[in-house]
């Protein structure tokens, strides 16, 4: 089995760009926090991610660097030649799913994780002063 589930946020804007068919393929790159024990400094991983098709133009338009976002597919490993003539070898995780956990907007004005206080639902209650029809 092959799956990855993963929760984070973009490091920078989303690179869209179309193959000679015409299919949107996004490229970007998601931070994700490593669990840390209690009083150790937080760390993340940073993992490629690759969108293909309408997703990916969705992703490109509607989210940005910063934007909370989850992630399902499945890993992909691959290599390359670089100009030193040295194999590189790459994993990114291809995208199946992906979710949007914030806005672009409210990732560009830094409002992510903003919470309402609480409220408890008896308060809910006790603000309705006309009698329910029911």
């Amino acid at each position: 089995m092959n799956a990855v589930t993963l929760i984070g946020r973009w490091t920078k804007e989303l690179e869209l760009r179309y193959t000679n068919t015409q299919m949107a393929v996004a490229t970007g790159t998601l931070a994700v926090d490593r669990p840390t024990k209690q009083g150790e400094e937080k760390k993340a991983d940073f993992i490629r991610i690759i969108i293909f098709g309408k997703q990916a133009e969705n992703a490109e338009k509607f989210t940005g660097k910063g934007s909370k976002i989850a992630i399902e597919g499945r890993i992909q490993t691959g290599s390359y030649q670089n100009k030193n003539g040295d194999t590189i070898y790459t994993t990114d995780v291809v995208a199946n799913r992906v979710e949007f956990l914030d806005s672009r907007k409210a990732a560009e004005s830094g409002n992510q994780g903003v919470k309402r206080p609480q409220e408890s639902a008896q308060d809910n209650f006790d603000a309705i002063e006309e009698d329910v029809p029911f």
